[in-house]
């Protein structure tokens, strides 16, 4: 058995970039920025920021897109994927990214930090293979096809 399961809750560092694909499918990308806290031997407060890749596809990338920008804090819940590709100097270059499956909007409309039971969720359909591996044409049953402002509750 494997398991590939990130989850994080940190702030986004800069708005989300969403992009189509030439098959039409929308692609967000952000960051989310982490940090931990402690007291080193000297009883000194130390701090540690870890900066997360973040990308959406489909209905999850719009929504991201429309309701998602600096600052807010957010619940992340994907996969980590690494992808390469060679450089225009000739060097292979990685980067490693959450491939989002599960979003959670932590701030509350006001700009008061929620929490995760006061937050809005959104869920990206499961899927076997990667969008960036196969073109895949996403259906959602016809109750999810479009989001309404109206039914956010914020």
């Amino acid at each position: 058995m494997n398991l590939n399961k990130a989850m994080i809750i940190g702030n986004l560092t800069r708005d989300p970039e969403v992009r189509t694909t030439p098959s039409g499918q929308s692609v967000a990308s952000f960051s989310i920025a982490t940090s931990r806290v402690w007291k080193n031997a000297e009883g000194q407060k130390q701090e540690a920021v870890e900066y997360h890749n973040i990308v959406a596809w489909g209905k999850l990338a719009e929504i991201c897109g429309q309701y998602l920008n600096k600052g807010k804090k957010v619940y992340v819940e994907g996969r980590l994927q690494t992808r390469d590709w060679q450089g225009q100097d000739g060097v292979k270059k990685y980067r490693t990214e959450i491939i989002t499956e599960n979003m959670i909007m932590l701030d509350k409309a006001g700009g008061a930090t929620g929490n995760a039971t006061g937050g809005t969720s959104y869920s990206q359909p499961s899927r076997q293979n990667s969008p960036s591996s196969q073109p895949v044409e996403e259906s959602l049953p016809e109750e999810e096809e479009e989001i309404k402002v109206e039914n956010i509750p914020f």
